[in-house]
């Protein structure tokens, strides 16, 4: 996977509270060509200096003194809704998985995974690709459906569906059937980016922030059964 996102390094902050950990993955990072542009050791430390460095990816532990990882995802995102944010936890407690993909992360790895597992993530996080270690995707999909199925208080609030093309209609289709960006572009023979493009104009169109939104919109449309 290419450290390169739009012709540049890929830039990313690595929060942790252990220093030789964070440390460690900074390194790892930055020697296989990603643009480290941030540490931070604890919550409101990780806050301050993401919105300052405005990296393309945040790789977040979850146990943070200060402010819990969960909370420094929400604020972050809050602010710079377009950075991705890669969960790399100790944990795979189904409940903090749960609660970390709530918050707008957008992978999951336990600490456990190797280098190049790690490395591979990052890439795929900066891509748009949604990363999660085997077994919990299955788990994180199973949530976005229960999510689907409960009432949205804006819903009655919300102006009539805009109008997608069949093609970002097909994409955001096979986006809640919890394919990769990867694998829909190879199913529908067209490339990653253009795949990353429908999804941008989807958005776009349908003023949500990220996949996770996008997801549950598809499946209260019952797309994920077409």
């Amino acid at each position: 996977m290419t450290a390169q996102h739009d012709g540049r390094p890929v830039t990313v902050m690595v929060v942790d509270d252990h220093p030789m950990w964070r440390d460690a993955v900074a390194r790892d990072l930055a020697e296989a060509g990603f643009d480290v542009v941030a540490t931070a050791g604890d919550g409101p430390q990780a806050v301050r200096r993401a919105k300052a460095a405005g990296p393309d990816v945040l790789v977040l532990d979850l146990n943070l003194p200060g402010l819990p990882g969960v909370e420094v995802c929400k604020e972050v995102l809050a602010d710079r809704p377009e950075l991705r944010v890669l969960v790399l936890s100790a944990s795979g407690e189904h409940a903090d998985v749960l609660e970390a993909v709530k918050s707008g992360a957008t992978g999951y790895l336990l600490k456990s995974a190797s280098t190049e597992e790690l490395l591979d993530a990052v890439g795929r996080t900066a891509a748009g690709d949604p990363v999660f270690t085997p077994g919990l995707a299955g788990l994180v999909l199973g949530e976005y459906r229960r999510l689907a199925g409960e009432p949205t208080p804006t819903a009655a609030d919300r102006p009539a569906a805009p109008q997608l093309t069949e093609r970002e209609t097909e994409v955001l289709r096979l986006v809640a059937k919890g394919l990769s960006y990867k694998q829909i572009a190879e199913r529908l023979v067209i490339s990653h980016r253009t795949v990353q493009n429908h999804v941008q104009n989807t958005l776009g169109k349908l003023q949500l922030h990220n996949r996770v939104e996008l997801v549950r919109y598809a499946i209260e449309r019952g797309l994920d059964d077409a």
